[in-house]
């Protein structure tokens, strides 16, 4: 019995944040759905090239004060980028913080502003160790 893989969901708070951020990863939107009469949205981003593995942001417009705020539960999503001390950087200079720096070369961790666990791995073999990465510490928990 053959399974595709379709889509992650993950809840939102606050969607344009969130876009924004998918947005610094790489992702673009590729669908839109609002549901009026059940207020709410599911926006679908993806990298491009690569529209058939998307992330769905669901978004509730009265909110989602009953949900976990922590997002533990979830796991993470995981991305594959070219150079992960680039990323990583741009990321930074956007004002993610790193919460788990790339100190091996490989990989690393972020947080989206709904909390949800990014891990960004290393396409190929891993970096050479460089400065200012191998010297960070982690920051939060991821």
């Amino acid at each position: 019995m053959p399974i595709r893989y379709l889509h992650t969901m993950v809840r939102v708070k606050d969607l344009e944040a969130t876009q924004e951020f998918f947005a610094l990863l790489g992702l673009k939107e590729t669908r839109r759905s609002d549901y009026e009469s059940g207020r709410f949205s599911l926006i679908f981003m993806a990298p491009e090239g690569q529209e058939e593995c998307p992330v769905e942001l669901t978004y509730n417009w009265d909110g989602d004060d009953g949900l976990p705020s922590d997002s533990r539960h979830f796991g993470h999503l995981a991305y594959e980028v070219d150079d992960i001390y680039v990323m990583c950087q741009h990321l930074m200079d956007h004002g993610v913080t790193i919460n788990r720096p790339p100190r091996d070369g490989r990989m690393a961790f972020v947080r989206s502003p709904d909390n949800i666990s990014v891990e960004l791995l290393q396409k190929g073999a891993a970096q050479k160790p460089a400065e200012p990465w191998v010297s960070m510490p982690n920051i939060g928990h991821w």
